[in-house]
């Protein structure tokens, strides 16, 4: 496996290591990326692009215009960090408290600019239009779908958009048609019991009972209703309940996530647990109430918009292009591929001399290798060179 870097993109290989760096020192929450927002905008007026603010709130859009018509490509990075406190001990770590880019937004940002500056330099032999969209609020508020409703995908023909993979060593680009990540919906249920006295049970309706029940009850959807080969998840990740060990409680919480590859298991599962819900509510004399909420969809990419990437991504790492390490996190990038035709690929990204999974995504510690971002970069200017030139 070999590794080729464009010359144009180690000609400012210190200034886009510098800019994630920088990002990274000042990492921003969903829809708050003000300061970020404003770096963006500067760089991008400085490369001669033309320059909206305010899209979705707090996103950006950058507009180079090619010498002749031709398509418009669109290319995405989001912007936003996570509320986690930082641990690493590196020159560049967070200097905001409690909030950390632990997922690599700061190197997506840092690699759409990177490609910016590029392409804007090479603009004369263009045949199209590349739109940059540096797009909020990517980590559970779906900023894809503000972004969309403030015209961002306006006569855009195809979009691309990466992510720095940890799940994956530097040199491997991940490629995939078809789903690559997992819708992830939300649920709330609400328990109502006849709470009493632990040694007097008769009279009461024993929440936590209830709820037991629905919890083990509903890995049987995933074990007994979907297709096993088809990637299905339900997980219970919080219970609140009870007053006192001798006291039958009277009101339970739960909350979890659904997550499923496909469409099609989504709604049975969400159909299954209302079912379930019913059913034990009637046997346990409980009332049960669930407000289920609809997260990102799976994310789909098209098959001509994977053909294009894995050529291109051959370009860059010779024998490096494989299967992408798949798991059931979601993407709000699933959204603009519900509208347009697009690929959504993974470029490896793991710190060097680790174990695999040790510096996973959303961790206190995560770092990721940074020649990885000359990796991502080349493959955005070679993707643009190769489908408008």
């Amino acid at each position: 496996m070999s590794v080729k870097i464009l010359h144009e993109v180690n000609s400012i290989k210190d200034e886009i290591m510098a800019n994630r760096r920088d990002f990274h020192m000042h990492p921003e929450l969903g829809f708050k990326e003000h300061h970020t927002a404003k770096i963006i905008t500067d760089k991008l007026k400085s490369y001669g692009i033309d320059v909206r603010t305010g899209i979705g709130k707090t996103g950006v859009i950058g507009d180079l215009h090619g010498k002749n018509e031709g398509k418009t490509i669109a290319l995405r990075a989001d912007m936003d960090a996570l509320p986690v406190q930082e641990i690493n001990d590196v020159v560049y770590k967070s200097k905001n408290d409690g909030v950390m880019h632990a997922c690599a937004h700061d190197g997506h940002i840092a690699m759409l600019l990177g490609a910016a500056k590029i392409l804007s330099q090479q603009k004369s032999k263009l045949n199209g239009n590349v739109r940059f969209i540096f797009q909020p609020a990517e980590e559970g508020e779906g900023g894809a779908r503000y972004m969309i409703a403030n015209g961002c995908l306006e006569d855009v023909d195809e979009i691309y958009g990466m992510h720095l993979w940890n799940y994956q060593p530097y040199g491997e680009i991940g490629v995939k048609s078809g789903t690559v990540m997992a819708a992830a919906d939300i649920f709330d249920i609400t328990i109502k019991g006849i709470g009493g006295h632990g040694a007097t049970p008769q009279g009461t309706v024993d929440a936590i009972v209830a709820a037991s029940n629905l919890i083990m009850s509903f890995q049987t959807i995933v074990s007994r209703n979907t297709d096993p080969l088809q990637s299905t998840v339900i997980s219970v990740g919080k219970i609140e309940g009870g007053h006192g060990f001798n006291i039958i409680a009277d009101e339970v919480k739960l909350r979890g996530t659904v997550r499923a590859m496909t469409e099609e298991n989504r709604l049975l599962v969400k159909n299954r647990m209302q079912e379930i819900i019913d059913g034990v509510a009637k046997s346990t004399g409980a009332k049960i109430k669930m407000d289920y909420q609809d997260g990102y969809p799976p994310t789909f990419n098209d098959e001509n918009a994977t053909i294009t990437v894995r050529k291109v991504a051959k370009k860059i790492v010779e024998g490096g292009v494989v299967e992408p390490y798949l798991t059931m996190g979601a993407e709000d990038f699933s959204y603009y591929l519900q509208k347009i035709p697009g690929c959504f690929f993974f470029v490896g990204s793991a710190p060097p001399n680790t174990k695999p999974m040790s510096v996973p995504h959303h961790c206190s510690h995560f770092n990721f290798d940074e020649r990885a971002l000359l990796i991502g970069t080349s493959v955005f200017v070679q993707l643009i060179f190769d489908r408008l030139n």
